[in-house]
């Protein structure tokens, strides 16, 4: 069950063009899986804003002189998030977690693919530490759009057996997107199945790319989530189910792990016509 915790910010540090919040954080840490997020309150009892904002949870410690403690990386660019990038050491936070479902792991050691693009590829790192627990080999892929915006390069490489980077605009690595070299990561390694975290058309190119190889693609999908717990249906999304049938899931409770190829990308933000308990034109 997720947790409610009034906690305490440990450490708030700039690391490129991103914060990395260390959080006290009580039993979530016990609960982790990777690709579990939690929510978080903007603002105190007379300035919080309504919504939470969800974050991917990048890091977490079960033990230490602070207890259970988890780290988000959060990316200024709006009031709830230039909240929490200003917070300071011993400042309360409220959090909500573990949230979502997680990803999916091989029952065999297979190779994998981990595909990140900005500071989505938080979650990836503790996802690589449980692939390669189980033998798998993992490969990583980092993206983003200039040299700062790139996270977790140094982890990636200590974990991974070898690391591609691209950029958008060649500050660092190979100019171009991160699909531009993953069809080659997925040869030499012979991978079974690509994960991907990062921006909506990033996944949605990554699973398509998959798609053509004829591997399984897990991509945790970014839409907006008001409330981080299934009730406000703000994060729908339309979903091929195993039964061939198109329903629209909630992304906070149903993922935000799906499968890429169940994903009907070129009709998020709409019902489909053909989903299931779909309005039918002409009805009121």
């Amino acid at each position: 069950m997720p947790i409610v915790h009034k906690g305490t910010v440990v450490e708030n540090k700039k690391v490129g063009s991103y914060f990395v919040l260390t959080a006290t954080a009580a039993e979530i840490p016990n609960e982790f899986k990777p690709g579990n997020f939690v929510a978080v309150a903007i603002g105190d009892e007379r300035s919080s804003l309504i919504l939470r904002r969800a974050f991917s949870i990048y890091q977490v410690n079960d033990r230490g002189v602070y207890g259970g403690t988890i780290d988000i990386v959060v990316s200024p660019h709006g009031p709830g998030t230039d909240y929490l990038a200003n917070l300071k050491r011993n400042d309360a936070i409220n959090l909500v977690g573990p949230l979502g479902k997680p990803f999916s792991l091989p029952k065999d050691p297979v190779p994998c693919v981990l595909v990140g693009g900005g500071y989505g590829a938080a979650p990836l790192f503790t996802l690589a530490e449980a692939l390669t627990a189980r033998g798998c080999r993992v490969d990583f892929i980092l993206g983003a759009s200039t040299q700062e915006k790139l996270f977790g390069m140094l982890e990636a490489r200590r974990i991974s057996t070898s690391l591609s980077v691209t950029t958008n605009d060649g500050t660092a690595g190979q100019m171009g997107l991160v699909t531009d070299v993953l069809p080659d990561a997925i040869k030499k390694s012979n991978a079974a199945v690509v994960y991907a975290c990062g921006p909506m058309k990033m996944l949605q190119a990554v699973a398509e790319v998959a798609a053509l190889h004829g591997i399984v693609s897990q991509t945790s999908v970014e839409e907006s989530m008001a409330c981080g717990i299934g009730v406000c249906m703000t994060c729908v999304l339309p979903i091929i189910g195993d039964d061939g049938v198109t329903r629209m899931l909630r992304s906070c409770v149903d993922g935000p792990a799906f499968r890429g190829d169940k994903v009907r990308w070129q009709d998020i933000g709409q019902i489909p016509d053909d989903t299931y308990g779909a309005p039918v034109p002409g009805n009121h």
